[in-house]
């Protein structure tokens, strides 16, 4: 682990604890990436402004970082595109099962002692885990 950064993951986790605190208590609303974008994307929704600052910050601080001088990594994609189409389905009809996303269940569920957010973020990591061994060991990622 040649990129370990104890100290700039603590400030990070704090303020990612930090924002959904506030998001709960200013705003009553969970900080479920998830659910903050269905929201925005419904026709009729009333609450779009705070959904769009949200996305909108989360765009803004990489490149707010890289303006600043910060070494903003670049992630590696598989060159073939079905994969990449493949893996975001998955993605997205998971998030759609579990009823949330690993921010909504991890951060703001566990957060909220609630039991299904506790053992969705549980198979979360087994299967995070289950998959990098699969990829490192057998495939050879």
């Amino acid at each position: 682990m040649a990129n370990f950064t104890p100290t700039s993951a603590a400030i990070g986790g704090a303020l990612i604890g930090l924002a959904a605190v506030l998001l709960m208590r200013l705003n009553g609303r969970i900080a479920g990436i998830t659910g903050i974008v269905a929201g925005l994307l419904e026709p009729q929704g009333s609450d779009r402004a705070w959904r769009a600052a949200f996305i909108v910050g989360l765009l803004a601080a990489p490149l707010s970082a890289a303006l600043i001088g910060y070494a903003v990594p670049i992630p590696r994609l598989p060159s073939n595109f079905a994969v990449i189409a493949a893996a975001g389905l998955l993605v997205g009809f998971g998030t759609r099962l579990g009823n949330g996303c690993t921010s909504g269940h991890g951060i703001c569920g566990i957060a909220r002692l609630s039991p299904r957010s506790i053992i969705a973020t549980g198979i979360f990591m087994a299967a995070a885990m289950i998959v990098v061994a699969l990829t490192r060991h057998l495939v050879g990622g």
